[in-house]
């Protein structure tokens, strides 16, 4: 299952710059004026010093803001060095991901899934790569996470081709009640897509979020 990038760091940074500049115009904008008084005021009657504290301090939140703008441009950037590193680290390593996708290859495709309850009335359908649904299988299952394994054969006992299917579970408790699950798919972190604007692993083809990742461990 290829998920879609989130937009999650990409738009904190494009949020941040237009905050920038609009405070950085209101900055000079406020300059400008501050400076105009001071130019054109009566000697004889000078601004009144509580205005011009009041207008000061004013100045100086807005010099603040921009330089708070700043720190957190900084620390995005040093963020994203860490969690591109991280990412780059499980190259190589064994790691079970949330995803409904797994490769049938030699005659076997295994899932990982998860149950709030037990399920005694469940349906698994596992589809092909097109959408089209190749096989259903009517099971009892039991609160808990467990793996689900299927040997690639069809209705009619016939080996399907290798490649990618998927998995879809409908649980239901004894009241014939939707149970909550979750599925994941395991494999070896083949490369790190940066292309978005969070890191996507690829696991034997298939692409994950690194937020995604629940489990990593070495590769057998």
């Amino acid at each position: 299952m290829e998920l879609a990038p989130s937009s999650g760091i990409g738009a904190t940074k494009s949020e941040l710059a237009s905050s920038r500049k609009t405070i950085a115009g209101n900055f000079n904008t406020f300059l400008s004026i501050l400076t105009t008084q001071l130019k054109n005021q009566n000697p004889l009657d000078p601004m009144d010093t509580n205005q011009f504290t009041s207008q000061m301090v004013e100045f100086t939140g807005v010099e603040q803001q921009l330089k708070t703008n700043e720190y957190l441009e900084a620390l995005i950037k040093a963020n994203e060095g860490a969690f591109a590193s991280q990412a780059v680290s499980y190259i190589g390593k064994a790691v079970t991901a949330f995803g409904d996708s797994a490769d049938l290859k030699d005659g076997k495709a295994e899932w990982t899934y998860g149950l709030t309850s037990d399920a005694p009335e469940s349906k698994v359908t596992i589809k092909n790569s097109a959408g089209a649904i190749v096989y259903t299988d009517d099971v009892a299952m039991t609160q808990g996470e467990h793996t689900y394994t299927w040997d690639g054969k069809g209705p009619d006992g016939a080996s399907l081709p290798e490649g990618r299917y998927s998995i879809d579970i409908e649980a239901k408790n004894a009241d014939g009640k939707i149970i909550d699950n979750y599925t994941m798919t395991k494999g070896i972190v083949e490369t790190v897509d940066f292309a978005g604007s969070e890191p996507i692993l690829v696991i034997n083809g298939n692409k994950v979020k690194l937020s995604s990742v629940a489990k990593v461990g070495l590769a057998s």
